[in-house]
Order: C-alpha cells, then sequence, then structure tokens
C-alpha cells in the first residue's frame, strides 16, 4: 500500500472523473480518497450532495449518485485503486451504501457526526459487512477525529475499525487550509497508547511537515491540494512518496 493517499473534494462528476483519471494514470498510487460534504455536518456541501434538496440530504442519496447506480457506473479501475470514502455526512450509513455500490471498499466515519459512534459502526457493519474493520479483506472503516476533539471520543470504538485518521486542519470539508500543529501531540498520544492501530493524517500535510508525521509513527497522509496545485500533481507525490524509505513505512 503507497504511503500518500491522493485526495479529491469534487465540486461535479466531471471534476471527479477527471481527477480520478489523473490520479490513476500515476502508478504509485492505489488508494485514492473522495471527500464527501453533505453540507449539514460541513460546509460547503460537495457533490453530489450540492445542488440537493433537504430530503435528499437527510436520506444520504442525493439524485446523481442514484442515477449513476442505476445506470451501473463503476469507479475506474475499483480493481486495482482502493477508493476510500470521507464521509463528513450526517447520515454517513447511507452514503456508504451508495458508495459501496460504486466500487468503494473503504469508508471514514468522523465521529462527531453522530450520537453514538458505537451504535453507528455496529450498523455498518451489520449492513455493510463484519470482521476487524473489513469483511473479508473486502471492506475497511476508520474513525476521523477532529483537531479539537478529545481522545476519548473514539476509545470505544477501536475495535470496531482498521485505521484511525486525524483531521490536520480546523475547518474540515475543505482542501487548502492552513496545517495545525496541535495533531503532532495527538498522534504522540494516540501512538503511545495504541502503537498497533495504523494512523492517517489529513487536511494541510505538505512535505514541510510529513516527515515529523512519519517520525511521529503515522502511516499514511491524505494529501489533496499540495498535490493537485502542484505544477507537476506526479511528481509532488512521488517526492513525498520517497519519504517511505527514510522512516520504513
Amino acid at each position: 500500500m503507497s504511503l500518500v493517499v491522493p485526495a479529491v473534494l469534487p465540486s461535479s462528476r466531471q471534476e471527479l472523473e477527471e481527477k480520478l483519471v489523473l490520479f490513476s494514470r500515476i502508478p504509485s498510487v492505489n488508494r485514492v480518497q473522495i471527500d464527501v460534504v453533505d453540507g449539514r455536518f460541513a460546509t460547503p456541501a460537495s457533490w453530489p450532495y450540492s445542488p440537493s434538496t433537504k430530503s435528499d440530504l437527510v436520506l444520504g442519496k442525493p439524485p446523481e449518485l442514484q442515477r449513476m447506480i442505476v445506470d451501473g457506473y463503476m469507479l475506474p479501475q475499483f480493481d486495482r485503486i482502493e477508493y476510500e470514502i470521507d464521509l463528513m455526512c450526517v447520515n454517513a450509513e447511507e452514503a456508504a451504501a451508495a458508495w459501496l455500490a460504486l466500487g468503494a471498499r473503504s469508508f471514514v466515519f468522523h465521529a462527531e457526526s453522530t450520537t453514538s459512534l458505537p451504535r453507528l459502526l455496529s450498523s455498518v457493519r451489520t449492513r455493510l459487512g463484519a470482521g476487524d474493520g473489513s469483511m473479508s479483506g473486502l471492506v475497511s472503516y476508520g474513525i476521523a477525529l477532529n483537531i479539537s476533539s478529545d481522545l476519548a471520543l473514539i476509545e470505544r470504538s477501536l475495535g470496531e475499525v482498521a485505521y484511525v485518521q486525524f483531521m490536520g486542519i480546523v475547518r474540515i470539508g475543505r482542501q487548502g487550509q492552513p496545517f495545525d500543529e496541535r495533531v503532532f501531540e495527538k498522534v504522540r498520544v494516540f501512538r503511545e497508547r495504541h502503537p498497533a492501530i495504523p494512523v492517517q493524517v489529513d487536511g494541510g500535510v505538505s512535505f514541510g511537515n510529513a516527515k515529523k508525521l512519519l517520525a511521529l509513527g503515522v502511516s499514511h497522509l491524505v494529501v489533496g491540494s499540495g498535490i493537485l496545485k502542484a505544477k507537476d500533481p506526479a511528481v509532488a507525490l512521488n517526492a513525498l512518496e520517497e519519504l517511505r524509505s527514510s522512516f520504513g513505512v
């Protein structure tokens, strides 16, 4: 599995497809994160939640996403690339089911998006597949934690997931936000308590802070604008990927 997980926050289906084609052409990419923002848990809403009716948002079933499922659309090269859906949604379970039908196999649930994280994960595992955070290795689940949230919020659910994602920015759901160095201490404390649980950091990750994150034991770096806004996205991604050899991840 590659160190770097390129991320896309699509404003339209066309942008999503263009970015996925771009990433698929980079040989080192075998995992891609698609950010899904419903406009309720985080703002502004991303495609396919904008524009949508209020009832669509509550159900977690934007019309265009449903049409894609009916049409038999599948994410490009889903047999080679693991698509991870970062569910910044109130109704994350319904959204996960929709993306699963399109070929996604990894889902990140935000701890703050629900009143009961254990209940949400239990329901998801029953509906989409059970196992130690996976269904026979086909479906995996992660928990995301905001920079200002206490680690206690996820402690009870760690046995239900395959990894933890720490947000490195204050305003989630927006690419290009400044990196918040408080995540360093969060990762350090978590790794001391749970050295066997993989950790990834999403938001504000750059070549400048990646080395310290890796030194703290971060397993994967989720990078959006740092790659997409680079003069050559492939060069920027591979420069980060080459850090792997220095830290043995």
